[in-house]
């Protein structure tokens, strides 16, 4: 019987074991998809506590503890204290076998911390206790977290109106060993269904001096905006899409549907779909002549609950898998780019792990001449993140494209100590690879695989991304 989390932890053979230990573990981390705030990296900020650093803003944790029958106060409430909130998760964590959060909370405990309890109601004084001690010295801050972790790149998510102060401030300092770049996520100009369409659509304008009534100004206020987030260091977007389509309308009927969301009007699904098509058409043309890299994420059902919507508001562990039928809508949508010359760098990302085989099928359609991967299959996102989420989505770009160019892995995180989420990719990916090699099904050539780990885990990022140019 192996020991708990061992050294050689998700390691099963000797080739894993090199592959992992000689290759995969030193490289930096390229952390190209997160949800961590530019202010806290800008202002160093220091936690007070354990709570704070792993319960706040973390859903993942907060939709455990709900399935514990916790109530809701104890969670995110405001009149329980942070030690009654980490007591609660102890006392949820130990019943989660299997969960992927029960290995992050305890390689976050060993790396950060040097801690190799088992966190459970029994152990929680003493951890809460250890880790605050440390959490107060000032290497613990999130800058040096953040050095800690080997962390070299760290792309934040950013509306494109934002002013980019906190990054502004970051590149001013020099202080964070990192390279802290905006990745643009134009969501809100996109969802003209929202009830805060209207009122985003006139920040936007205030914003770039345009006053927004046609899709045409659409344009020329967002042209202003990449030129701007280009300056500062933007490589990549991200769309998240409730699914995937492709429905072309012509400019005058796009300027009709805009001008029906200003005032209020109700809009169809087909205009919908017209409105967000002309927009994304629109910015993939302008990711292409930038070099950017287009994300998109799909198939996500969100705010499930409205009562606990209403009270919590969006991105607070209401969310699920959806089981949208996407072939059609992807194919059509790289097509038509593909044909106009307009195709930039594209990663897909479906939360139903479903897709994954359809991802890894179409990708083959679309590649291109000197781009390794152009259109690439993202890394296990959110629901899939676990162990078999991993092995699955490894298999299935295994099985039908090129194993060796993929992006290795993000952390999709609000919290600042969920980097070793990248070692855990790679004790997985190292793992799978020796598995193979050790079954005979591909030759043991370390020297070559061990470069392959290195690459996908840290240098095909690197150079797909274009972090040096």
């Amino acid at each position: 019987m192996k020991k708990f989390m061992d050294e050689n932890f998700l390691l099963d053979s000797k080739t894993a074991e090199i592959l992992f230990y000689d290759y995969a573990k030193s490289m930096p981390v390229i952390d190209y998809h997160c949800h961590i705030q530019p202010k806290e990296i800008a202002e160093n900020y220091q936690f007070e506590n354990l709570a704070q650093a792993w319960l706040g803003g973390d859903h993942y944790k907060w939709r455990l503890i709900r399935a514990n029958g916790t109530p809701e106060e104890k969670i995110t409430g405001n009149n329980s204290s942070d030690r009654e909130k980490f007591q609660e998760f102890a006392k949820a964590l130990p019943k989660s076998v299997g969960n992927p959060l029960y290995h992050w909370t305890h390689l976050e405990l060993k790396r950060f911390f040097d801690c190799d309890l088992t966190l459970n109601e029994d152990t929680a004084e003493e951890i809460w206790n250890t880790c605050n001690l440390r959490l107060k010295q000032p290497e613990m801050a999130v800058q040096g977290i953040i050095t800690k972790s080997n962390v070299e790149v760290i792309c934040t998510t950013d509306d494109p109106a934002d002013s980019l102060e906190w990054h502004q401030k970051i590149k001013a300092d020099s202080s964070c060993t990192a390279k802290v770049i905006p990745a643009m996520r134009p969501d809100a100009v996109m969802r003209i269904d929202a009830e805060g369409y209207k009122t985003y659509i006139a920040r936007l304008g205030e914003n770039t001096g345009i006053s927004i009534r046609t899709i045409d100004d659409i344009r020329q206020a967002l042209h202003k905006r990449m030129d701007f987030f280009e300056k500062m260091g933007c490589r990549l977007t991200d769309h998240a899409l409730e699914y995937i389509f492709y429905r072309p309308a012509d400019d005058a009927e796009i300027d009709k549907i805009i001008t029906k969301a200003l005032q209020k009007e109700p809009i169809s699904i087909q205009e919908v779909e017209e409105y967000k098509t002309a927009l994304l058409v629109f910015l993939a043309e302008e990711y292409s002549k930038r070099d950017w890299t287009m994300q998109i994420h799909y198939s996500a059902l969100r705010n499930n609950n409205t009562k606990m919507y209403k009270i919590l508001g969006p991105d607070t562990g209401f969310d699920c898998i959806a089981t949208y039928n996407c072939a059609e809508g992807i194919t059509a949508f790289l097509d038509a780019l593909t044909f106009k010359g307009i195709l930039p760098k594209t990663i897909f990302y479906s939360l139903n792990p479903a897709d994954n085989i359809l991802i890894a099928s179409i990708i083959g359609s679309f590649q291109d001449k000197g781009i390794a991967g152009k259109v690439q299959q993202g890394c296990a996102w959110w629901f899939n993140d676990t162990k078999a989420g991993i092995i699955d989505q490894l298999t299935n770009i295994a099985n039908l494209s090129v194993l060796g160019n993929i992006l290795g892995m993000v952390t999709d995180s609000r919290s600042f100590l969920s980097y070793p989420r990248h070692e855990y990719y790679r004790r997985i990916l190292c793992n799978f690879i020796g598995s193979l090699v050790e079954n005979g099904e591909y030759p043991n050539d370390i020297q070559y695989l061990g470069k392959l780990v290195q690459n996908i885990s840290y240098n095909n990022a690197k150079e797909y991304f274009k972090f040096d140019s």
